[in-house]
């Protein structure tokens, strides 16, 4: 067994997200954190053990600040309603049977990642299309962006949802021409059915996050925001114990509000907010308005096609003012879901009035998704230090629906990474995963791919003035992710710092752009322990 403590990387291109030393060759890593970095030339003399990198790209390792990895978790187990496993309203009702084949009746069937878009039909499954699937068990099938369901006839019947069920406030059940719910329920209307829904237990969501941190690990990924789950529960307990079974990446949670704001013994202990630990709590989250896709973000202009329809607006003022009020107190991150202009400005103008409440730099509040800004709220946001994170692979992965919901014009301008960056805004990029309509949705690579091309999966230009440079991408997904998730000392390879990086198998800042989602991952370290080798 080898006495040496500290292993020396050498060889290697490596990229470092830090803009004081941006390249190195080497770099030495004890106790779990990078001691040196440089050029091999000036590498400290000492007893290290050498790892040959064989003049390898070298990056950071990738930092998600905007996904749901216990949703991902739990999801990997239900219907994949996405190309290439489904590709029709027909392909979906057979995914549906083969289920119900294989369990008893009464029991729920669920699927995800439905996108209208690409289903052959070119339109939403309604409550008869999954009838053909099963009609003497629930049925539930959740669109790609989270904010739309769409349920079977048993489970309106269990959920008591009829023709005569009023809309809930910040929500809407689809009905047709005769009044009657179609199946589609959309944003707060969802929670008539969810609460049926059965509830994994413990161990299965802790071991679930085990397997979930292997799939991470191969795409790069060594950190993570969980920026909300649809439910209550011990998230923080959760991820604890998954850390104790093998999880290896970094979390920074934020507890969705709706479920815990009356409860008067809801508490965020001061030792679970320490950023430098694996896991830490960062925030609370609320949604403040829908999605683009859905046509439920609320919006500033009307929907393509249409005069008066702006979308939903969904987080009362109590809820919000009481979220405010608890992070002050605590001192910790707010987090708003806001898509639509309205929606921004709303958060942006309400938070503009406060003094900051965090200690240090990090942001006090943040921005979720940010489709579309409006002048207002970039100067504020810049003015005021807000960080705005951001989804590109939306575009990417989702193009036809915000060209049929957008038109192609504003589509252009969404989510428009390149200006804020001018304007001086904090800005990160992720993925959403799983509400992104893509059938890897957690893989950085597209994502950074539409970043730097502006080009969605199909070829469609999605704006080329809002591109950025492959190296500014790479801060977004590393350096800048960490900053906005409150994940201290990690997303840059620099003395003091969290050796977590990644080998790639090709060099990211030289490849052809369009190129980019075809580079592999070689190998994934977090905190100088290989946890990923490709084989």
């Amino acid at each position: 067994m080898s006495t040496k403590k500290s292993t020396a990387y050498v060889n290697g291109k490596i990229f470092t997200s830090d803009d004081s030393n941006l390249y190195a060759e080497a770099m030495i890593v004890e106790g779990g954190r990078v001691q040196w970095i440089g050029q091999k030339a000036d590498m400290p003399a000492g007893d290290h053990e050498t790892v040959d990198l064989a003049g390898k790209r070298v990056v950071p390792g990738f930092i998600d600040g905007h996904m749901h990895p216990i949703m991902l978790a739990d999801f990997s187990k239900k219907i994949s309603a996405l190309p290439p496993a489904v590709n029709s309203l027909e392909d979906l009702a057979k995914a549906i049977r083969e289920v119900r084949e294989r369990q008893e009746a009464g029991q729920w069937i669920q699927g995800w990642g439905y996108d209208e878009g690409k289903l052959a039909e070119k339109r939403s499954p309604n409550r008869y299309d999954l009838d053909k699937g099963c009609d003497d068990s629930p049925v539930i099938i959740f669109r790609t962006c989270g904010h739309v369901n769409c349920v079977n006839s048993k489970a309106l019947e269990l959920a008591g949802i009829t023709r005569d069920t009023p809309d809930p406030q910040g929500g809407e059940i689809d009905r047709d021409e005769k009044g009657e719910p179609t199946g589609i329920l959309r944003e707060n209307a969802r929670t008539l059915v969810m609460p049926l829904l059965p509830a994994s237990s413990e161990e299965e969501k802790i071991d679930e996050l085990v397997d979930l941190s292997g799939l991470l690990a191969s795409q790069g990924v060594t950190g993570a925001a969980d920026i909300g789950q649809l439910g209550a529960g011990d998230i923080y307990g959760y991820y604890t114990a998954a850390a104790k079974k093998g999880f290896k990446q970094r979390i920074g949670i934020y507890y969705m509000w709706d479920y815990y704001w009356k409860d008067p013994d809801f508490s965020i202990p001061k030792e679970q907010r320490d950023g430098d630990q694996q896991i830490h709590v960062s925030g609370l989250k609320t949604v403040g308005d829908g999605s683009f896709s859905g046509r439920t973000a609320w919006v500033s202009q009307p929907y393509f096609g249409s005069t008066d329809e702006y979308g939903i607006p969904v987080c009362s003022d109590e809820l919000m003012e009481s979220a405010i009020d608890f992070c002050k107190k605590n001192h910790c991150q707010y987090s708003m879901h806001a898509m639509g202009g309205q929606a921004i400005d709303r958060i942006i103008d309400r938070v503009a009035k406060e003094d900051k409440w965090m200690e240090g730099d990090t942001p006090h509040l943040r921005l979720e998704h940010v489709t579309e800004p409006s002048e207002n709220a970039i100067q504020k946001a810049a003015e005021h230090g807000f960080a705005f994170a951001l989804q590109p692979i939306f575009i990417y992965s989702e193009i036809e629906s915000y060209l049929r919901n957008l038109g192609p014009e504003r589509t252009k301008h969404a989510y428009p990474i390149r200006t804020l960056l001018q304007r001086g805004v904090n800005v990160s990029i992720s993925t959403d995963a799983p509400a992104t309509s893509w059938a890897t949705p957690s893989d950085p690579l597209p994502n950074i791919k539409c970043a730097v091309t502006r080009y969605a999966y199909d070829g469609t230009d999605c704006g080329q003035e809002e591109a950025v440079d492959v190296e500014t991408a790479i801060k977004l997904y590393t350096r800048d992710s960490a900053f906005a998730t409150e994940l201290k000392n990690a997303g840059q390879l620099k003395p003091g710092f969290h050796a977590d990086f990644v080998v790639l198998s090709d060099d990211i800042l030289t490849v052809a752009p369009e190129d980019i989602d075809k580079i592999k991952i070689d190998a994934t370290y977090i905190d100088g322990e290989k946890v990923f080798e490709r084989k």
